[in-house]
């Protein structure tokens, strides 16, 4: 039996705050899978239930993105931290900061996102990590590029 999202999950009395993409990295090579939520921080998302704001359905997990590389990336494992970390920097917005959790996958959301139940916390985000990582994907990739 999964638990639903608005049931209580266990948090981390002090999370500890990673400060460099290396940080991350290990971690996401000891826990994975990993995944990056940006929020107010899983005290307030305890007895949150994501939702897709262009329909208003619920969704059966919260919303997440995977930080664990896909088993077909050959780069290193900060070059996926880095470029998952940048798409969604955008959602770091006045009371919400990118923090990274476990859980078991209920679902995927509309734009194929996992959807987590039965999460733990694990570490929070420093912004100086935020800022290595626009650093590298701008190093490291072709921003832009369609493929066409």
């Amino acid at each position: 039996m999964t638990n639903h999202p608005a049931e209580p999950f266990t948090l981390l009395a002090d999370m500890p705050r990673l400060q460099t993409l290396t940080e991350v990295a290990e971690l996401v090579q000891l826990l994975a899978p990993v995944y990056v939520r940006f929020s107010a921080g899983p005290e307030a998302d305890r007895a949150a239930v994501s939702r897709d704001h262009e329909s208003g359905c619920l969704m059966p997990g919260l919303s997440v993105n995977p930080l664990t590389p896909e088993p077909w990336w050959t780069r290193p494992v900060e070059h996926w931290i880095a470029r998952q970390l940048y798409q969604y920097a955008h959602l770091m917005v006045q009371d919400r900061f990118p923090w990274l959790l476990t859980g078991e996958v209920s679902a995927r959301g509309p734009d194929c996102e996992p959807l987590l139940v039965a999460i733990t916390p694990v570490a929070s985000v420093a912004p100086s990590t935020l800022d290595q990582a626009m650093s590298l994907y701008k190093q490291a990739f072709a921003p832009g590029a369609d493929g066409t």
